[in-house]
């Protein structure tokens, strides 16, 4: 039926042009000012209440994983950072984002995100996309989020909940992979989707990739590292869907693989790593509607880091460099269940867990259980461009550096986030 009407509609526009003396849109010259961008803005703010003041979160780590968890530090330089996000106890204004989205001309179309932040202001994405090649084939470049997994390409204010899993901070930093690159997918003609996908990237991620230089130098030893060939990151996956009735199935498979060249600088001590790293991704998505607007989903991502190369530390100006071979093995996961009473009422809770961190080189000895976290949510639309969410987040994947090693700092949050858009945006993924 719907065929049908697509054809009449079609069949009644063309004899309308035919009688006005409208010519085809194939015979017309093309106008370049006729493809008006689509504008939106996206605001995100919140209020924090945490069972520690400020001073007492400051230098909160994840032992092998990640430091500074409620830093506000600015990124890495080639975009924003997350890490800023509802991290003051108190009010917070996350971002702010400016979307622009329009076809260039018949062949392309162009899309720019801009992150504003009460600090700095950043190029989110800014990519071209083909329009006209074979059926099933895309093509995009420029400054994209990647197709890695379920969560990394969707923007922070479409996420089901305020922080994003360990996993993802852990492995892939506070930026995720956003990168300068190219992105081909073919989608199989079949009659289930099957979608495979290939990057190339740059290869600028702060947490486990990198290709830039690296310099390290004491009073009586130093290292000098070039810089690697980049692009130096390539990004693979396969995804597909299919329904049973009104339940939608997406499982999906990805792999990253690239350089790692490390430079960290941990208040003095100086920390660098050359070698390379693998990413593995095993995703899996199940929807069901009960209604038009009531469902349920359940989504989860398992994630598995091995990183192999040389490590080297500089810890006292007076003393040689340390250098040791390292291989570290990092796994994880996170499971989360949402559900849509309506289209104004959802609640959600989400499991994660970090439970391998084999780490060799490292003075303190690392915390033998797991790093787990635990969130909680209720959240009211107003309407698709508004939204009221609260949370409650149990984190006790939290150390602090004590006389005898690391000493657990479990937090606890109860977050109160507002978001709201304006202007004409572009529907999400399903």
């Amino acid at each position: 039926m719907k065929k049908i009407i697509t054809v009449a509609a079609c069949a009644a526009a063309l004899l309308q042009a035919e009688v006005v003396g409208v010519k085809p849109v194939q015979e017309r010259s093309f106008v370049q000012s006729q493809y008006i961008p689509d504008i939106s803005l996206v605001f995100d703010a919140s209020y924090a209440s945490r069972n520690k003041d400020q001073d007492e979160l400051a230098g909160i780590v994840i032992p092998g994983i990640s430091e500074d968890v409620f830093s506000q530090g600015e990124g890495d330089g080639h975009g924003h950072s997350h890490s800023a996000y509802s991290s003051n106890n108190g009010f917070n204004l996350n971002y702010a984002e400016l979307i622009f989205s329009a076809n260039v001309d018949p062949s392309f179309s162009l899309d720019a995100i801009f992150h504003f932040t009460e600090d700095e202001i950043g190029i989110e994405e800014a990519y071209f996309t083909n329009t006209t090649l074979a059926d099933g084939v895309r093509i995009r470049g420029g400054k994209l989020l990647s197709d890695f997994g379920r969560l990394n390409k969707q923007h922070p204010h479409f996420w089901d909940f305020n922080e994003a899993p360990l996993i993802y901070e852990g492995f892939l930093g506070y930026n995720h992979l956003n990168e300068l690159g190219v992105q081909v997918q073919y989608t199989l003609p079949l009659d289930e989707y099957v979608m495979i996908g290939a990057e190339l990237f740059q290869g600028q991620n702060e947490k486990s990739f990198g290709n830039e230089s690296i310099a390290l130098a004491t009073t009586v030893d130093s290292v000098e590292i070039e810089s690697a060939p980049a692009p130096s990151m390539f990004v693979g996956y396969l995804k597909t869907s299919f329904d049973i009735g009104n339940t939608t199935i997406m499982p999906g498979v990805s792999y990253v693989y690239g350089q790692s060249r490390l430079h960290h600088d941990h208040g003095g001590h100086e920390v660098a790593f050359d070698g390379k790293s693998s990413l593995y991704n095993a995703e899996f998505t199940i929807k069901h509607y009960f209604d038009s607007y009531s469902f349920l989903t359940w989504q989860s991502e398992w994630m598995h880091l091995d990183r192999e190369g040389d490590e080297y530390h500089a810890e006292d100006p007076a003393l040689p460099i340390e250098k040791e071979a390292q291989r570290i093995k990092q796994e994880g996961y996170y499971s989360q269940l949402v559900y849509a009473h309506d289209q104004n009422i959802r609640i959600g809770a989400r499991y994660e867990s970090i439970y391998k961190n084999d780490y060799a080189f490292i003075e303190e000895t690392l915390p033998s259980k797991p790093f787990k976290k635990y969130t909680a949510m209720a959240e009211y639309h107003f309407s698709e461009f508004s939204r009221l969410r609260l949370e409650y987040i149990h984190n006790n994947a939290l150390y602090k550096e004590g006389a005898i090693g690391f000493e657990s700092e479990d937090v606890n949050t109860l977050l109160l986030s507002v978001n709201f858009s304006i202007g004409a945006h572009g529907a999400h993924d399903f």
